[in-house]
């Protein structure tokens, strides 16, 4: 699903990213961990076309995801290959307020042009798996913080994406409401074949995860 090869990443003299390598396949569920600083959310940025590696050609670095190479396309590209390609889960929800559930989830899929029918259809399919289906009208301020997760999980898959980037998705919600989201994710990648891709400090989470790769200063030690 992800090939990347020598990744580097500086901002001014500060090097963040020394030369990454990492290789995901298609349906695993992946953790990314280490100290502050260690690279984690940079790495997870460019993996996840939201910032550029520094000096990618003149560093031969190679970024694909499923086969295709978003390094050197122009914005309007990549928006579109983001759309297409890939969901984002962050620690806090970041769903807008003056929309209903439904309505944030249902974004993404104006942009892409799906039907209004077939993305509702997905939408209710998607609030029934993660049992969330009596909140469809329920704007964010009416959500708990468990819920409101679960609408950004919803909104991450609606496109079908081909893999999820998570950046410390349960950061900020209890023990319980960690744990059961961990199970969703198993439980999403079982029914969909799902790949995922998740930075966390959460020990648990990264315990149960298929591979736990270990970043320290700016590069995968294990």
């Amino acid at each position: 699903m992800i090939k990347a090869r020598n990744i580097h990443k500086s901002y001014g003299n500060l090097e963040v990213l020394k030369g990454v390598d990492i290789h995901i396949k298609v349906g695993e569920v992946v953790s990314i961990v280490g100290e502050s600083g260690a690279g984690k959310s940079t790495l997870l940025q460019i993996l996840g076309t939201l910032d550029q590696p520094t000096n990618s050609k003149q560093n031969d670095t190679e970024i694909t995801i499923a086969g295709e190479s978003f390094i050197n396309m122009n914005d309007k590209q990549l928006s579109k290959f983001r759309n297409q390609n890939i969901g984002f889960v962050f620690q806090f929800h970041q769903l807008l307020p003056e929309f209903t559930a439904l309505e944030n989830v249902l974004l993404p899929t104006k942009i892409a042009g799906t039907s209004e029918k077939e993305a509702i259809e997905k939408a209710y399919a998607l609030f029934e798996d993660l049992r969330i289906e009596q909140r469809l009208h329920h704007k964010p301020n009416q959500l708990s913080g468990g819920e409101a997760q679960r609408v950004a999980v919803a909104r991450a898959l609606i496109n079908s994406p081909k893999i999820i980037f998570a950046d410390e998705p349960t950061g900020n919600l209890d023990s319980k409401n960690a744990d059961d989201l961990h199970r969703l994710f198993f439980d999403l990648r079982d029914k969909y074949d799902q790949t995922f891709v998740i930075v966390t400090h959460n020990p648990n989470l990264a315990e149960i995860t298929d591979r736990k790769l270990v970043m320290k200063d700016g590069m995968i030690i294990e």
